[in-house]
This record gives structure tokens, C-alpha cells and sequence, in this order.
């Protein structure tokens, strides 16, 4: 239990309409009795008239106590809503901490104190710093999801099976005598592990619509010097986030952008033009290029009219000249199809540029492209022509990748990992069934030991202070 109290302004940034001072810790009966003059009705707000040590009025609001263990940290915590003026709080904040044994609050440390207080698992905790950070509909309702327990219910299902494996596994050391009676036990448990594993390798296989969630649906913008690549990032982006000039080679390094499409999180990234060339900060740029398309999910291809037509074969072209393994569809190149693994969930999507270029009706050369060029977009900035069509089919495609918000999948590369951990741990106890039950047992101690470290039971208190140091002041 902690002997300190912490106190800081929980809500949003000031000056505000009204501002959120919270409390936590044995000394928040007293905090309240020294600023509100008693202690309120425990769950009721109460108006009272907040002072200082000196009995100076520092301002009138409601307060309220909230006794624990059965409260968000599980300690006694006090909360005072008051004006949000900057010297209004400031002037609360000093005399609150003017109190012996009250501090003010650290980064997250209310979450913590709710985490060590069993108030929340690890899985809650971490929920509650993607809600903070959510930027989408789509990020918010992954992060309530998991703030709420989804997580928490299914690696506590997967403890509860192992447990009774593991009991198995232990119990048969007191009918070592008895052949028949180990033997079905043991087959028991290699069944139940084996279904275990199953399930854990399909939870597993869902994580790269987690990291997408988080992170965002990452689009390369990816063509020639000149073809509109920055152009079209500006006019995709509705601002001036990249220069656009007629010179080739202008963009050098890769410029992103983070959009709200559908509620789903989409990364732009505006990437060097890709040719040959002997200048050495282009080369850096075009491996840049090269980097962005491999950690992409969709890539754009763009061509414009100047170019050769057939956007097939300029983009194999394209790719050739930076030995990139990705083809259409996500398929190698040929002759790389050994380099490396292409991104299973990447797509391309082929984009003619500049249609208002072009003689004749739009309208006619639009149809014309995509029907003897085999484009899957014809664009222009400057009419605005194809824009709102290819913006609608990114934003399909990152719905795509990342699936349904409120799917219980895993989030983070931490849950990630360990998954794989204990999953590899069981299939080594699964795959060795000759092993001594003393050896099986001690097998899946170990895989036990990394599903309790999912949610925060055993083994996390390196990670604790990173974890909640995501948090802000007052969370």
C-alpha cells in the first residue's frame, strides 16, 4: 500500500470551463476536510467553498469522496470540479500539496496505483493508453474494447486451461505406480494443449490487423520524378504538406501524412522519385522509396501522361530499378521471388496522372486509360477529377486490413511476442512426448510464466514504468 496521497488536475488543458483536480491515497479524507472545511458524503457531490491552510477562499465548486477499496485505484479518492482558470488551479494545487503526505502525481501513476491495486490488468491499463491516444473512431473502439476486459477475458481463459493442465501433469506424479492412470492423463493434457496451441495461433494470426489499428494503414505513393506523387499526397491530404515544383528529384526524403479515412487511421507517405541516377542524396532517397513500399500495405503507382503508356509495365520497370520484391497483387518480381517475403496484405493500385493534361475530353481519355492502359484510377489534382473515387477506395482497403475495431486481437507488439513465446514453449511440451513428467511439468511452468506476463501476474516490473509512462499527468 502506498503512504503517500497523490493530487493532480485530471481534465483537459487549461484555462477550461471547469477543471478536475483528483485525489488518491490515505490523505484524501484529510485533504478534503482541509480545503472543504469536513468530509462529504461518501458518492455524493456535495458544493462546498475550497481554502488554502490560511482559510483564504481559493474558489466554489462541488466535491466529492470516494471511499475504496471499490474505487478506480482502489484507495480512497477525492474529486474537486472548479472553475478552470490557470491560477484557480495552481492556487488549489499549492495548498492541496501543502498537505503532509500529499505529492503531486506522476505520469499514469493513478492508472499504476490502479493496476498494483488489482483495479485493472495490464491488458486494461495498456487499452487505457491507446483510448488516450486514439486519433480514429476506429483506434477508439479497439481501445474501449480492450480497456473494458476483452483481452483480459480471453488470456485468462487460456491461464485457466494450462492451470488444469499443469494440475494434470503434477497429479500424475502420485500414480508414477499406476502405468494406466499416467498414461490417460498424459494423453489428456497433450489434447488439451494441442487444442490451446490452436487457439493461440489463430489469436496470433490476427495481429497484423492490431498493428494496423495502432499504428495506421500504410500507403507509399510510389512513381517516376515529375509524376505527381507530392501532388497528389497535397491534394489527398487537403494541404500544403509537401513542395510541388517542375524540377525532377524535388522530394528527396519521404514525406507522411496521417488521415481520418472512414474512421480508420491512413499513413501517406509522398517517396523520392525512382530512377536511376548517380547523385548520392537521390540514391538515398530512392532506397527510402524502397524502404516506405516494403513496410507499406497498399502501394500507388503512379504514371502520368508523358510517360510510356501501359502502367504494367512501367511499374515493373519502376521496381526493377530498386530491386524491390513486390509485384501486382503483392506478388514477386520475376527473377526476386527469393529476395524477400512480400507483405502478405499489401495491394497496389495503379494511378494515371494528370488527365487535365491530355488532349481531348476528359470524360473519353478516362475510359480510354482504364480500358487500354489498364489503370485502376486516372486522376487530377487540378480538377479535383478521380480524387474523391481512389480516396473512397484507400479508405476500403485500410477497412479492409484492419478488420473490426471491437475483435479481440492484439494491439501490441508485447502482447505479440509473448503469445509466440508460450505458444513455441507448448509445442515443444506437445512435440517431446517421451519427456519426464518432471521435465513436462517444469515445460509448462514456463509457458504459464509468459501468458501471466500478458496481463501484468508475474514478471512485468521492467515494463511497468514504460508502460505507464504513456499516460499523462492526472491519469
Amino acid at each position: 500500500m502506498h503512504t503517500e496521497t497523490i493530487v493532480a488536475l485530471s481534465s483537459g488543458a487549461l484555462p477550461s470551463g471547469v477543471a478536475v483536480i483528483r485525489a488518491s491515497g490515505a490523505k484524501a479524507r484529510a485533504l478534503l476536510e482541509s480545503v472543504c472545511g469536513d468530509l462529504p458524503e461518501p458518492r455524493r457531490a456535495s458544493l462546498r467553498t475550497f481554502r488554502d491552510g490560511d482559510g483564504a477562499v481559493i474558489d466554489r465548486g462541488i466535491a466529492l469522496f470516494f471511499d475504496g477499496p471499490k474505487t478506480v485505484t482502489g484507495e480512497d479518492v477525492a474529486e474537486f470540479h472548479l472553475h478552470g482558470g490557470r491560477a484557480v488551479v495552481a492556487a488549489f494545487l499549492s495548498a492541496a500539496t501543502r498537505i503532509e503526505g500529499v505529492r503531486s502525481a506522476e505520469a499514469g501513476e493513478f492508472t499504476r496505483r490502479a493496476f498494483e491495486n488489482g483495479r485493472i490488468d495490464l491488458t486494461e491499463a495498456e487499452g487505457l493508453a491507446d483510448l488516450l491516444s486514439a486519433e480514429t473512431e476506429a483506434q477508439r473502439r479497439a481501445a474501449v474494447s480492450q480497456a473494458g476486459g476483452a483481452l483480459r477475458h480471453v488470456y485468462e481463459g487460456w491461464m485457466e486451461r494450462l492451470t488444469r493442465a499443469r494440475a494434470m501433469v503434477e497429479a500424475s506424479f502420485d500414480f508414477a505406480d499406476e502405468g494406466d492412470v499416467g498414461e490417460d492423463a498424459d494423453a489428456g493434457v497433450r489434447q488439451a494443449v494441442d487444442r490451446l496451441i490452436g487457439d493461440m495461433k489463430t489469436h496470433l494470426a490476427s495481429a497484423a490487423r492490431g498493428e494496423i489499428l495502432r499504428t495506421g494503414f500504410k500507403v507509399a505513393i510510389v512513381g517516376a520524378p515529375n509524376a505527381g506523387k507530392s501532388s497528389l499526397l497535397n491534394a489527398l491530404a487537403e494541404r500544403e504538406a509537401a513542395i510541388v515544383t517542375d524540377i525532377p528529384g524535388t522530394t528527396r526524403d519521404v514525406i507522411s501524412v496521417t488521415l481520418d479515412l472512414g474512421g480508420y487511421p491512413v499513413i501517406l507517405s509522398d517517396t523520392a522519385g525512382i530512377r536511376e541516377t548517380k547523385d548520392k542524396v537521390e540514391e538515398i532517397g530512392v532506397a527510402k522509396a524502397r524502404a516506405a513500399m516494403r513496410e507499406s500495405d497498399l502501394v500507388l503507382a503512379l504514371e502520368d501522361p508523358a510517360d510510356a503508356p501501359g502502367p504494367i509495365s512501367r511499374f515493373f520497370s519502376l521496381m526493377s530499378m530498386v530491386k524491390h520484391p513486390l509485384g501486382p497483387m503483392g506478388l514477386a518480381l520475376p527473377g526476386q521471388e527469393d529476395e524477400e517475403e512480400a507483405r502478405p496484405t499489401r495491394a497496389i493500385l495503379t494511378v494515371r496522372t494528370k488527365i487535365d493534361e491530355v488532349e481531348g475530353s476528359p470524360d473519353d481519355h478516362r475510359a480510354r486509360a482504364i480500358e487500354k492502359g489498364g489503370y485502376d484510377f486516372v486522376t487530377s489534382v487540378k480538377t479535383g477529377e478521380g480524387l474523391a473515387d481512389l480516396t473512397r477506395r484507400i479508405a476500403d482497403l485500410a477497412r479492409e486490413a484492419a478488420g473490426d475495431p471491437t475483435e479481440t486481437i492484439p494491439l501490441r507488439q508485447r502482447q505479440r511476442e509473448l503469445i509466440a513465446d508460450a505458444m513455441r514453449i507448448l509445442e515443444s511440451y506437445r512435440d517431446e512426448p517421451e519427456a519426464p513428467a518432471e521435465v513436462a511439468a517444469e515445460t509448462l511452468r514456463r509457458a504459464s510464466t509468459r501468458l501471466g506476463a500478458l496481463t501484468g501476474q508475474v514478471g512485468v516490473e521492467d515494463l511497468l514504468d514504460v508502460i505507464f509512462s504513456e499516460f499523462c499527468i492526472g491519469k
